[in-house]
């Protein structure tokens, strides 16, 4: 991609991540049903230690829709500041109630964005772009055109996965952003949390601040990645800005 090309192109792309943790605090909070969908999710799971169906939920209960909730977006992009100089913007929505995280996210690709809208994540199209659709409906929200089109195949969609961008057509592998940061010789954004302890950060230590904070600063890999991607220096650490 030419530099003219990628000016062209970023105007409309928005590089996202989502933090998510399990509905409630423990097993025992949720109501009867899903109790008993979850003991049926779990027994299908992979158990060598042999935990009980409620010592799973808070391990494995996030990365599930039905049983997670979001609780962070995380949301950067690329612009041209009065220099012309490119620069990476970078901000989180975040809070404890998920519906108010979703509207002001769909409220933002609404007012910002045309429905040409291109999102980037790492695992978008098997995590956060169905995750954010099926909380959304959960919540009784409605699904932003620019986010899914339900006459869009699974790989017809125009959202962009830096995963499925590494694979080029292998599909045996996942690769994690953190291994492709190293790869790339990209700071890395797991200094101070990592994804398996997201949980126990928001529920033993009450730390939304903390996770925000990580979900971010790995937006900001994403968009290095990217540019990595497409054979542009990564971004020197000036050129980068944390909105509140």
């Amino acid at each position: 991609m030419s530099p003219l090309e990628f000016r062209a192109f970023t105007k409309q792309l928005l590089f996202i991540d989502i933090e998510t943790v399990a509905g409630k605090a423990d097993f025992t909070e949720l109501p009867e049903r899903l109790q008993k969908e979850w003991i049926r999710k779990a027994g299908r799971l992979k158990n060598d230690e042999e935990r009980t169906e409620a010592e799973l939920y808070p391990e494995r209960a996030a990365i599930y829709a039905e049983f997670g909730k979001i609780i962070v977006i995380g949301l950067g992009f690329f612009h041209w500041d009065e220099n012309d100089e490119l620069t990476f913007r970078v901000r989180t929505f975040h809070g404890h109630e998920e519906a108010e995280v979703l509207q002001q996210f769909c409220d933002l690709i609404e007012k910002r964005y045309s429905p040409k809208l291109t999102l980037c994540a790492h695992n978008g199209r098997e995590f956060d772009y169905p995750y954010l659709c099926r909380r959304l409906m959960v919540q009784g929200l409605k699904i932003p055109k620019p986010l899914w089109n339900p006459n869009w195949k699974r790989y017809d969609t125009p959202h962009l996965d830096t995963m499925e961008l590494w694979k080029f057509g292998d599909y045996k592998n996942f690769t994690s952003l953190e291994l492709l940061a190293a790869l790339f010789e990209i700071p890395s954004s797991k200094e101070n949390l990592s994804g398996d302890q997201v949980n126990a950060t928001y529920y033993q230590q009450n730390d939304l601040t903390a996770i925000a904070e990580y979900c971010r600063e790995d937006v900001v890999v994403l968009a290095q990645l990217y540019l990595r991607f497409n054979r542009f220096p990564l971004l020197p650490e000036e050129q980068i800005f944390r909105l509140a």
